[in-house]
């Protein structure tokens, strides 16, 4: 079902970039995804070590299908209280330096010869719905920038966020109405965020994806979330997989695990949830 178009995020499986790329070569993957690299975030790389890592990725045969930056995981207004989550190493920042962040994100893509850069939404206020304007507004700007690049926006549903959830990230990107800004569709956030996956979020948010991350998750009787292999949490993976491909998606498919098991590693978590994946496609070949 899913062919070459299956890749991986780098530090889900290794922050150290050689022993991950060995290992997603050796799974047969296509492509993969930038997010930390031997510690610091891909935005923090200095130009002849950004070209060293697409020279480590394109010698095995891999290449990058987008940058997984912290674009936009910010306030909107540092007066306001708002929620917050995992910046991946960056520090919190003003609206402003996110914009000067971008620029220079573009300038690693290009490098990279990545098409694509994940961005966010900003800190999630108490009432979001009052700020989508505001919001779209901010991103259509960035998306004129990405558009003059050549290089497309991928807005991520990230629960902590103000799209956090499929009918924010098409409303918003509605809003823009650009060609440079697509959704990113992780049915694992959705299912993270105590709200139905599939078929509710996908029947959202399906005419504007153009990027997808598989993840699974679950809450717990205590009332917290929890990221655990495919198959194993609330999200109907083959039949959201089936539907895609039946509705025309036509892009591509990253694994980001965000499952560690106990006693076990990154890696390990990414290979029980890359198994658990393989072993429901067979089921639906048979």
């Amino acid at each position: 079902m899913l062919g070459n178009r299956l890749g991986v995020l780098t530090d889900e499986v290794s922050v150290v970039l050689e022993e991950a790329l060995d290992w997603i070569a050796a799974q047969g993957l296509s492509h993969v995804e930038l997010r930390v690299i031997n510690g610091r975030n891909i935005a923090d790389l200095e130009d002849h070590e950004v070209r060293e890592v697409r020279s480590q990725v394109e010698k095995r045969g891999l290449y990058i299908s987008a940058v997984a930056s912290p674009l936009f995981k910010c306030r909107l207004d540092a007066s306001r209280t708002v929620s917050s989550g995992d910046t991946f190493g960056q520090k919190e920042e003003s609206v402003e330096a996110h914009f000067r962040k971008l620029d220079r994100v573009i300038e690693i893509a290009l490098m990279l010869g990545a098409p694509r850069i994940r961005i966010f939404s900003f800190w999630r206020e108490l009432q979001p719905e009052l700020y989508s304007k505001e919001i779209a507004s901010h991103l259509k700007k960035a998306a004129e920038r990405a558009e003059r690049s050549d290089v497309v926006l991928l807005l991520e549903n990230e629960p902590s966020c103000n799209a956090g959830f499929a009918e924010e990230v098409a409303d918003i990107v509605e809003r823009v109405d650009s060609q440079a800004l697509r959704g990113l569709w992780d049915p694992g956030n959705e299912a993270y965020g105590g709200r139905e996956a599939y078929p509710r979020g996908y029947e959202k948010i399906k005419g504007a994806i153009g990027h997808v991350h598989l993840k699974d998750a679950y809450i717990g009787a205590d009332g917290l979330p929890r990221c655990v292999p495919l198959g194993s949490g609330d999200v109907p993976v083959i039949a959201q997989l089936k539907a895609l491909e039946e509705d025309g998606y036509e892009g591509l498919y990253t694994i980001e695990t965000h499952f560690i098991p106990a006693g076990g590693s990154q890696m390990t978590g990414t290979r029980m949830t890359l198994d658990a994946l393989r072993a429901l496609l067979g089921e639906v070949r048979r």
